[in-house]
């Protein structure tokens, strides 16, 4: 039996698998708590967790400091620290001079505001309501020819012959990489059959300054051209670097965690045959069995926030650089706030409540993109098939199944998903 109290999380592999009874401990010592291997706070509770989404800082270079916390080791977490030592109970001035010390310091995820208000303002010119909606028509037509690779022989790899194509090239259309280019980019950036899907960034921000760069020079009135004439609030004009950036966050964002949410919601039909017979006789339920599926299995398993001033969360203390780290996968089963968390309860009527996406200013931008790839996968799924079933041969029988997950605390998800189809 796991100590849970003395568990590495970022390395044990069996909690990695299956971290739901270790949140489960961790929840009863308190919806914070600090644990032993690197004095992370690790934040089980949901409300919470929207206490310190709801909480970005601003920083002096931008006007008067404000906020308990900073995203700037969003991604980073614990195990980059900066250069000098960190001093006393408000360390504003450390993250202002040094956060770009830390990885991905140059990402959005990573920004506080006003600087990530400024970037999101360029990031939401590629995801529009029109351009969503020309997006999905997109959708339909290639999820169908997707499918018909595969449909007709009764079984299929989801997330190499379906999940990762699929979410690859949606986004890629929504942000108008030309069709032409559509086989370079699933080329690259395919994470199951690409030795170089590690540097995924490096190839974006080479292919999207080039086109950015093309359409300052000639605008063709596409949605890159958008991108590239597209001005700061303040009405300056980006520098390349910063809206190839931009379009580079969207992709990887937006890409790989739509992977794992369909991997877990076509498992969830191949597992239970009850709910994908509600589903199949009633489409309407589509909707919230997305949400339910990201409550219940949300691929964004951690983020991290540093808190810039001595605070208090439930009763603990967190100093001033203390890594704070958000668990969507433990909130969203925080039982104050859903009813029996644990189970997949199709009819909740609280399931959007959900936290996969974040929340704030720094919620998904892509979840509405998200959310429209899920529904048009499980339709057409439902549509072109009499029955969706897990493939014993590759994860065994009902009693006995088996699963290989990512290795990885910062997400959660299936690396492959063997289904069986009539």
């Amino acid at each position: 039996m796991t100590d849970f109290a003395t568990v590495n999380f970022f390395k044990h592999t069996a909690v990695q698998a299956d971290p739901y009874p270790y949140f489960d401990w961790v929840r009863e010592q308190g919806p914070v708590w600090q644990e032993p291997s690197y004095g992370v706070f690790m934040v089980t509770g949901h409300a919470e967790a929207k206490e310190i989404y709801r909480d970005p800082a601003t920083f002096p270079e931008h006007g008067a400091a404000s906020g308990t916390y900073s995203s700037c080791n969003a991604v980073s977490g614990p195990f980059v620290t900066f250069s000098q030592a960190i001093e006393g109970d408000d360390i504003t001035d450390w993250i202002v001079k040094y956060r770009h010390e830390l990885p991905f310091s140059d990402q959005i995820p990573s920004f506080d505001p006003p600087y990530h208000t400024a970037q999101r303002h360029l990031l939401m010119r590629l995801i529009t309501p029109g351009r969503l909606r020309a997006n999905e028509e997109f959708m339909w037509r290639y999820a169908d020819s997707l499918l018909d690779a595969f449909v007709g022989s009764a079984k299929c790899e989801l997330i190499e012959q379906y999940a990762e194509p699929f979410t690859l090239t949606v986004i890629a259309d929504l942000e108008g990489v030309p069709e032409s280019d559509h086989d370079s980019f699933r080329e690259h950036l395919s994470t199951v059959s690409n030795a170089l899907a590690h540097r995924p960034l490096e190839f974006l921000y080479e292919r999207f300054s080039s086109y950015i760069e093309d359409r300052r020079r000639e605008p063709r009135g596409d949605v890159l051209s958008g991108l590239a004439t597209a001005t700061f609030p303040d009405g300056s004009t980006p520098d390349v670097k910063d809206a190839a950036l931009i379009a580079a966050n969207l992709f990887v964002g937006g890409q790989e965690t739509t992977v794992r949410l369909l991997g877990f919601a076509l498992r969830m039909l191949g597992e239970r045959q009850d709910l994908q017979k509600l589903v199949r006789d009633d489409r309407e339920l589509v909707p919230n069995f997305i949400e339910e599926t990201l409550r219940l299995e949300s691929p964004l398993r951690s983020q991290f926030r540093m808190a810039r001033v001595k605070t208090t969360l439930a009763g603990v203390v967190i100093p001033a650089g203390g890594t704070v780290m958000l668990l969507p996968g433990a909130c969203n089963r925080d039982p104050r706030t859903f009813e029996n968390p644990g189970e997949f309860d199709i009819h909740r009527t609280n399931a959007r409540q959900h936290i996969a996406f974040g929340h704030g200013i720094h919620t998904c931008a892509g979840a509405p993109l998200a959310r429209t790839e899920g529904r048009v996968t499980l339709e057409r799924f439902l549509e072109r098939t009499g029955n969706i079933a897990i493939d014993e041969s590759a994860h065994g029988p009902a009693d006995a199944r088996s699963y290989d997950y990512l290795p990885t605390f910062f997400l959660r998800g299936l690396q492959n998903l063997h289904l069986a189809l009539r």
